[in-house]
């Protein structure tokens, strides 16, 4: 039975079209993903959803009795504890608890004649409270704080007290135990670190209500969600299935309808060929037949549906300017504390090419470690050092290094000095800045318009060594991809810091969790991660001795061994795979490039000028010739990906 409808909604700003002709229906037990590029209108949905901003066409339907409840935008400044804060959401019970002890107060000096009363009264309060969890209430708001990754310690902590992100996780806990119909939640694994968020998964299949969820994190969305809601190009789109299988369907969908378009294309032409012969025939039944072929024409152009175009994204790629020894990193006993010990006994060896994601909870130190790494903090021991020709690039999570006061052209410039402008403004424009976009100052640009600035000077850096903190925060679906692509063709060494779990999957080695005495390592993705983190917690449940003795260590080394053979030839695979994509582009832009030529060259004025016609000749053939060679460099690499693949199976 349906919660919730929407029935043809439609919203724009001033001139700026978000969306229109948006319909769909929310059903009890709804897990709902609600997807697209920043901008494109997912938050104002919410906001028309819950009645704090009009639609400017369409309506919503509720059901009796229907409850929605989002996180608000500002978050409350109290001197309440966390834990007592977030026990605003069972209100309705305290003020039953409330009344039960008047009444208790009240049945100590009543009269003979009013305890029957009371009595009842007090029976029937009792009753309501506990329909309405009155007994678990409070261990249950404890346990959603636990369970988002507040320490016990904190739960008594003022919130005026907490950072940003700790008071969004509070929100969150009350929020999720609101009891809703409906719960609207945008973007709520921001701020939590991989266990936290497992534990929402787990929560939100369990949820008796319906809820839909802004998300980046497709690992997420696969894990709760059975619909998927598309705002994309301002058309509207809805799928059965999880963000996977929306697009999987999206693409079939696609492909049918770039199939059908280009075939009616093809049909119309050969129509309007066989209209212009009978027009020039020109005998009375031509015309005739003209006529009818152009309404049939007509016909098939009022069906004639075109393919969704592509969002606009970001295409760039990481390169490696420097080879450097097979060393990369090593670290001995690195320590760190600020009053009480963060971490300590970090050792680490980062050899060449690998991808080394690094794991925890936060506030276990994994942006301190990178920060040391790169010179910007000091350990209170140990030392590390980095390996012959290394030279390393780091992306900050919290993009301090950006100069608010600059534009973006001006921050390109500072960092590299050597570039033209006119450079500059064509990788800004990779990365989508375009026009007056490069002048816009950067204290005002958005997270993920930030993120794009920081990426551009990384690339730009040429380092052979990427440290990384939280490159996909801020990034919507369709960045973090384009990351994601670029972060496997490089040919350097990655350390990432992350909680991007689809990310983790798709790119790393090996994974190394931090925790206060040190780094735990796991060979593999996420998943190999998560399977092995179990098998261990149950051997320690078990009171089995962890694998130091050899026996079971040689067991697990082929496998790990199988495994990073495995990722190193599909990492292999994936760069190859990149350059045969790269040399197929750079022949698109000669063909381009001898095409406009040829064109020029055909011109009437150019013609006649035999002087300008003899150099655009000539420059015809300097292209064709460079063109060939481009060919060939496409034939090598196409030749060397087929032989990998051939090997690979």
């Amino acid at each position: 039975m349906p919660v919730l409808a929407a029935h043809h909604i439609k919203k724009s700003f001033v001139e700026r079209l978000l969306f229109e002709d948006v319909s769909f229906e929310i059903n009890e037990r709804d897990r709902v993903g609600l997807i697209g590029v920043n901008g494109c209108g997912k938050t104002t949905l919410f906001r028309i959803l819950l009645g704090q901003e009009q639609a400017d066409e369409g309506n919503i339907y509720k059901s009796k009795g229907m409850r929605v409840v989002a996180m608000a935008q500002s978050i409350e400044d109290t001197e309440q504890s966390v834990y007592d804060a977030t026990l605003a959401a069972f209100a309705p019970l305290m003020e039953l608890e409330t009344a039960m002890e008047e009444v208790n107060a009240a049945l100590e000096h009543a009269a003979e004649s009013e305890l029957a009363a009371l009595i009842k009264r007090q029976q029937a309060l009792r009753e309501r409270y506990e329909e309405g969890g009155g007994l678990t209430y409070r261990s249950r708001t404890r346990a959603a704080l636990l369970g988002l990754g507040f320490a016990e310690a904190e739960l008594q902590k003022p919130l005026s007290m907490m950072s940003g992100g700790e008071r969004n996780k509070a929100q969150l806990a009350r929020v999720l135990l609101s009891g809703a119909n409906l719960l609207l939640l945008d973007e709520p694994t921001n701020h939590l670190d991989i266990d936290a968020i497992a534990w929402l998964e787990e929560y939100l299949r369990g949820y008796a209500g319906a809820c839909i969820v802004i998300s980046h994190d497709r690992y997420f969305l696969d894990a709760v969600t059975n619909r998927t809601m598309e705002i994309k190009n301002t058309r509207f789109f809805l799928s059965e299935g999880n963000y996977t299988r929306h697009m999987e369907l999206m693409a079939d969908e696609q492909e049918a309808i770039r199939r059908k378009y280009v075939n009616t294309q093809k049909e119309i032409r050969r129509i309007e060929r066989i209209i212009e012969q009978q027009r020039r025939w020109g005998q009375e039944r031509n015309f005739i037949t003209a006529a009818s072929k152009q309404k049939q024409v007509d016909r098939l152009r009022e069906t004639l549906v075109a393919p969704e175009r592509e969002t606009e994204g970001i295409h760039f790629r990481f390169h490696a300017d420097d080879v450097g020894g097979n060393d990369v990193l090593i670290a001995q006993g690195l320590s760190k504390s600020y009053g009480t010990p963060v971490f300590q006994g970090v050792d680490l060896h980062v050899r060449k090419g690998e991808r080394v994601f690094l794991l925890g909870p936060n506030g276990c130190g994994k942006t301190t470690l990178l920060r040391i790494l790169m010179r910007q903090e000091q350990p209170d021991a140990g030392s590390f050092h980095f390996g012959a020709k290394v030279r390393p690039g780091y992306y900050e999570q919290h993009m301090t290094s950006l100069n608010d006061a600059w534009t973006a052209l001006e921050e390109v410039r500072e960092a590299y000095p050597r570039m033209s402008d006119t450079a500059i403004r064509t990788a800004l424009a990779a990365f989508l800045f375009r026009g007056d976009d490069v002048q816009k100052k950067l204290g005002l640009l958005s997270g993920g318009e930030r993120a794009r600035v920081q990426l551009l000077k990384l690339m730009l850096s040429g380092a052979n060594f990427l440290l990384l903190d939280e490159p996909t925060n801020h990034l919507d679906i369709a960045s973090r991809e384009a990351l994601e692509r670029a972060l496997e063709e490089y040919d350097g060494t990655l350390c990432i810091v992350t909680h991007d779990r689809y990310l983790v999957d798709r790119l790393a080695d090996r994974v190394l969790y931090l925790q206060k005495d040190g780094l735990e390592e796991y060979i593999g993705g996420y998943t190999e991660f998560v399977a092995e983190r179990a098998r261990r917690a149950m051997l320690r449940h078990a009171g089995v001795a962890m694998p130091e003795n050899e026996e079971l260590a040689a067991e697990a080394t082929p496998k790990q061994n199988d495994y990073r053979a495995k990722k190193e030839r599909q990492s292999a695979l994936n760069r190859m795979a990149g350059e045969v994509r790269r040399a197929e582009e750079r022949i698109a832009e000669a063909e381009a490039e001898i095409a406009a030529l040829e064109a020029e060259l055909a011109l009437p004025n150019v013609a006649s000028d035999y002087k300008k016609a003899g150099e655009l000749a000539h420059a015809v053939e300097e292209k064709r010739a460079a063109l060939e060679l481009r060919y060939a460099e496409w034939e090598t690499a196409q030749t060397r990906l087929e032989e990998m693949e051939k090997n690979a199976q």
